[in-house]
């Protein structure tokens, strides 16, 4: 019978790999500058709700709704309307977004809007000015 040699001590437990986590690994650089994904739909479909909600409370759209409603016989129609034209200004708001997020980064996409919309007080605060 051949002669097996005796272990003095256990082998130590290996260790598992050190590969990265799904999430860190990515298959190109641009994909290492991406925000990170946010689980589920809730959180984004909240922050939409309540900035949109917010911005348009006593929002111009909404005082000509108001008056239409006021002086209409068929608030619904009007309800109706302003709605489907809220979803649409809505979509295309969504739809340009997405396209443009295809062509600039995310920093130029912030840096444009920042600049509209100071333009727009500009010509704004220009307009009240010279009255």
């Amino acid at each position: 019978m051949p002669h097996l040699p005796v272990l003095e001590s256990s082998p130590e437990p290996q260790q598992p790999s050190q590969a990265p986590a799904p999430q860190e690994i990515c298959s190109s650089p641009q994909e290492a500058t991406l925000p990170p994904v946010r689980q589920g739909w809730l959180p984004e479909f909240m922050a939409a709700f309540l900035s949109v909600f917010v911005a348009e409370l006593g929002d111009k759209t909404q005082l000509a709704t108001l008056l239409m409603s006021a002086e209409s016989q068929s608030p619904w129609v009007v309800f109706a309307g302003a709605a489907t034209a809220l979803i649409t200004t809505s979509l295309l708001g969504v739809l340009v977004g997405r396209w443009l997020s295809r062509r600039l980064s995310p920093q130029a996409l912030q840096t444009a809007t920042g600049a509209s919309l100071l333009l727009v007080a500009i010509l704004l605060l220009w307009d009240v000015v010279h009255l």
